[in-house]
C-alpha cells in the first residue's frame, strides 16, 4: 500500500505541503518577538516607498524557471519530510509545480483552473471549490507576480538584512486564520525575485518551500499551463 505520507494532496490538507502549498490561530507578534525571530534583520520603516518599488521590478520578471525544495515539518513527526522538483511561472497567474523526488506529482494552476496529476490518475478543480488551494495559489501568483503587497487578505510588515527583503504576512480574516498563522516570504534584493515562501501553522507545523537556480524570463511555452 502507498504511504499516505507521499502524497502532497494530504499536505495540502491538513499536512499542507505547498504549498501549501492549514488548520490554524493566528499568533499576533510584539515588535520585541519580531526582532528576536528575524535575528539580522531591520524592519523597514518606509513600506510605502518599498511597495512602490517591489511591484516595478516584479513587472520586469515576465516568466520563472526553477528547481525547487520542499521541507514540511509536522509536529507528529520527528523526521522532515523532504521533497524536490521543477517550478515554472509565467504571466499572467500560470504556475506549474513538478514534484520528482521522492515521488512524482504534479500540480498546475492556470487562473482559476487546477490539475493534479499522479501516476496516471487526473484530477481537475476550479480553486472556488476548495478554500485552501484557492489561498495557496493567490499567494504564490501574488508572490511571483509582485502584487503580494496589495492582498488586503494579510496584514504585511517588511523586514531587511543586507541582501534579502523579509515580508511577514499575517491573516485579517476568520477564514484564512484557520489555514495560515503566518506565512513569511523572503526574497532577492537584487533582482526582487523570491527565494522561498514559509508558511506556519498554529498548530506548529510549517512547510518551507525553497526556490534555486532561478531563471528569470525565460522561454517558456504554453504547453506547459494547458489543463484539457
Amino acid at each position: 500500500m502507498k504511504n499516505p505520507m507521499h502524497n502532497p494532496v494530504l499536505h495540502f490538507r491538513h499536512l499542507t505541503p505547498f504549498s501549501a502549498l492549514l488548520p490554524m490561530l493566528i499568533v499576533l507578534f510584539s515588535t520585541h518577538y519580531a526582532f528576536a525571530q528575524y535575528k539580522g534583520f531591520t524592519a523597514v520603516e518606509n513600506g510605502t516607498q518599498f511597495k512602490t518599488t517591489f511591484a516595478t521590478e516584479s513587472k520586469k520578471i515576465h516568466s520563472i524557471k526553477s528547481n525547487f525544495t520542499q521541507e514540511k515539518n509536522l509536529s507528529v513527526l520527528s523526521e522532515k519530510m523532504l521533497s524536490e522538483g521543477k517550478f515554472s511561472f509565467k504571466r499572467t497567474s500560470r504556475v506549474r509545480i513538478e514534484y520528482q523526488k521522492p515521488f512524482q506529482y504534479l500540480l498546475i494552476m492556470n487562473g482559476d483552473q487546477i490539475l493534479i496529476r499522479e501516476h496516471e490518475k487526473e484530477n481537475k478543480m476550479n480553486v472556488k471549490s476548495n478554500k485552501l488551494f484557492q489561498q495557496v495559489n493567490r499567494i504564490v501568483v501574488d508572490c511571483v507576480q509582485g502584487t503580494i503587497l496589495d492582498n488586503n487578505d494579510f496584514t504585511v510588515r517588511i523586514f531587511q538584512d543586507q541582501h534579502t527583503w523579509l515580508l511577514e504576512m499575517t491573516p485579517v480574516g476568520k477564514a484564512l486564520k484557520e489555514f495560515f498563522q503566518t506565512v513569511i516570504v523572503y526574497a532577492d534584493k537584487k533582482d526582487y525575485s523570491i527565494s522561498s515562501i514559509d508558511m506556519r501553522e498554529p498548530s506548529g507545523d510549517n512547510t518551507l518551500i525553497r526556490f534555486t537556480q532561478k531563471e528569470l524570463n525565460a522561454t517558456l511555452s504554453d504547453d506547459l499551463f494547458i489543463i484539457k
